[in-house]
């Protein structure tokens, strides 16, 4: 039976925007049967732009509506070269517009008609690149123009990273992934790079015939068009306008195997296999997400499961979230990471932060939806544990930062957008909003919520929005606000006093268990074989209440009675290595130091690396000892994401 495509509600009621399916992933042309439902965004006021100071575009003035690209990928440089056409409006009268760019070899720029434009690129600014201002002619009020600038990426663009062929699965062809979040799609693509100027786009990228191109957009070739000798190009586009982060871009020997008729699984031939078997939960995700706060507006729901260089758990890039192979786990027990990408669907990718400041409203959003889609799937206890794992990361966190990082509301002006994503944005905004659904109901709280989605459907949002758009339609009275406390919870460091903290039953008797252990029983008494991936992560994140700052738990007999007892030098699920792994790292125990280097150099999620690192160097010359050199041999195989945090704990290896 051909699953639904998503329910008709009040933001589909327009004309469609997209083109029809040709195989899984691909569509051709405009016209019936495209997997793209029919979209638009609703009736509402004009967009009111808010000052980005992680942008130089001034869009109040002229603007990116939608982008354009023809580029050609060398592996032979790491560049891509060609042009991306840019459409813009401009307010009556302007005669110029300002893009981002960090590090692009602009070229030139000309006109529809082919005409030279004067461009200067500025100064460079930290973390924000360098403004280009394009000179032109006055526009006339809604007046629409073309511009098409001819440039090159530099083999250092920090979206992108090159592999070789000895850095993939297969052994055999290079790879190349971009990830843009926060701002570093302006190291690829001359654009408005702000989360607030949304865009639409197309491509055509021209690549080894050996290779396939994957977007995260519609797939208009099924099999590539030929353009010279040994190269094919692929054409792609998104008619749903999208913040720039969301282009995204992978270039490799991949294969797709299809979950279900809009579900479906991308990565390397021989890894295929294992990855369609984990993801399988995926489209019963899709379906339960749908019913919980309406249609999935983007056609296809597919995952590249990349090299294991990605920085990141996953990415939710519209169509096609990029994946860490980390998720693999072999039993389906880390899936929740695409439970979390597939809300980004609602929550990022059609509601989005207009400024990074904002940056909870996509993800403390995003983890309370994979909370829910995890309970419909999976049931309550699983949803709860995972609510209260998140719940002990978000204790740390607060104990580590400033307290002006642990409000929601962030200030982040002159700093790395990146240092706002922390488990405040997503453990703490999502505590805000289970806070809300607790006291005035699940049922009033799912209808505002599918509201909210539907007002502010393609629509940048800030903190400010949000509490008018809850007020006007959930919060109605003084008592009501008054009980919330929601000032409190986004405008003040810490947890207001309403805050309930989630408790799981199912962890008493790991607890106990870590308690037991703690107390001098042996290993063999843990009931690790019967425990699920979440219990594990309980078990070795348990630590003694009282315990001061930097002391160990555990004797060196002990830890040995762990690792052996366990095998966890044996593990392959990443998330109870790396737990393991923080344990071993602060008791200085050196016989985890070979499961160390192995794990620190076979991947690079930021979420695992940097906290390694960051324990060893606190370790003084022990840790500092092994860390050094290690960064050295795994740095060249990390993302530039990773590498610019650790390089702020490590030190760049000299060369």
């Amino acid at each position: 039976m051909i699953r639904k495509l998503g329910m008709v509600s009040t933001i589909a009621l327009a004309a469609a925007l997209g083109g029809c399916a040709m195989m899984p992933g691909f569509g051709s042309g405009f016209g019936p049967g495209s997997d793209m439902p029919p979209v638009a965004a609703p009736a509402t006021a004009p967009i009111q732009y808010v000052r980005d100071v992680h942008s130089h575009a001034r869009p109040e003035i002229a603007r990116v509506k939608h982008i354009a690209l023809d580029l050609t990928t060398d592996f032979a440089t790491g560049t891509l070269s060609g042009t991306a056409a840019l459409d813009i409006t401009a307010e009556s009268g302007a005669t110029e517009i300002i893009l981002d760019v960090r590090n692009l070899d602009i070229q030139e720029v000309r006109d529809a008609s082919g005409a030279p434009l004067q461009f200067r690129t500025g100064a460079e600014s930290p973390h924000m690149g360098q403004p280009l201002t394009i000179r032109f002619p006055a526009f006339a009020a809604g007046e629409q123009r073309r511009i098409i600038i001819r440039y090159a990426t530099r083999p250092d663009a920090a979206a992108l990273q090159w592999l070789t062929p000895a850095q993939t699965a297969g052994g055999q062809q290079p790879y190349m992934f971009s990830q843009g979040q926060a701002i570093l799609t302006r190291t690829w693509i001359p654009t408005q790079d702000s989360p607030g100027i949304r865009q639409t786009w197309d491509a055509r990228i021209t690549a080894p015939s050996t290779l396939k191109v994957v977007m995260s957009a519609e797939g208009l070739t099924t099999s590539g068009e030929a353009a010279g000798p040994g190269m094919t190009a692929w054409r792609f586009r998104m008619t749903n306008p999208v913040p720039p982060y969301l282009i995204a871009i992978g270039v490799g020997d991949v294969a797709f195997q299809a979950i279900d008729e809009r579900t479906g699984v991308w990565t390397e031939p021989s890894m295929l296999a294992a990855a369609h078997a984990e993801m399988v939960p995926t489209a019963e995700m899709v379906d339960e997400a749908e019913a919980l706060y309406g249609p999935y507006l983007w056609g296809r729901y597919d995952l590249l499961i990349l090299p294991p260089s990605f920085p990141f758990g996953g990415m939710e890039n519209p169509r096609l979230t990029f994946a860490t192979p980390t998720i693999i786990a072999g039993d389906q027990s880390l899936v929740s990471l695409v439970a979390h990408e597939l809300a980004h669907s609602w929550s990022g990718n059609l509601v989005t932060n207009a400024t990074w400041d904002d940056f909870w409203l996509n993800e403390g959003f995003t983890v309370y939806f994979e909370n829910r889609i995890m309970e419909a799937v999976y049931g309550p206890e699983r949803a709860l544990m995972l609510r209260s794992l998140g719940w002990g990361d978000l204790q740390s966190t607060l104990a580590d930062l400033p307290a002006a990082d642990t409000r929601l509301k962030l200030d982040l002006a002159g700093r790395d957008p990146d240092e706002g994503l922390t488990d405040v944005a997503y453990e703490k905004g999502a505590a805000f909003l289970n806070t809300i659904e607790r006291i005035v109901g699940r049922e009033r709280f799912d209808a505002w919520l599918k509201g909210y989605f539907e007002r502010n459907a393609f629509r940048p949002m800030t903190t400010e929005m949000f509490l008018e758009d809850i007020r006007t339609h959930l919060v109605t009275t003084r008592a009501l606000e008054d009980q919330l406390m929601m000032d409190a919870w986004i405008y003040q460091p810490g947890m207001p006093s309403n805050w309930v903290p989630p408790v799981s039953g199912a962890f008493a008797p790991v607890d106990e268990a870590a308690r037991s252990f703690h107390a001098g029983g042996p290993a063999s008494a843990i009931a690790w074989s019967g425990w699920s991936t979440q219990e594990r992560q309980r078990f070795l994140a348990w630590r003694p209440e009282g315990r001061a700052a930097g002391s160990d738990w555990l004797t060196p007999a002990q830890l040995a009675d762990l690792e052996a007892t366990l095998k966890l030098r044996e593990e392959g699920n990443a998330e109870v290595v790396f737990a393991w792994l923080q344990i071993a790292v602060q008791h200085r125990y050196q016989p985890a130091v070979p499961t160390l280097e192995r794990f620190l150099t076979t991947m690079g999620r930021r979420k695992f690396v940097l906290p390694l690192f960051t324990s060893l160097w606190a370790e003084s010359d022990w840790g500092r000892a092994i860390a050094t050199p290690l960064y050295a041999r795994a740095r060249p195989g990390y993302h530039p994401v990773t590498t610019n945090s650790v390089d702020a704990v490590v030190g760049r290896p000299a060369a």
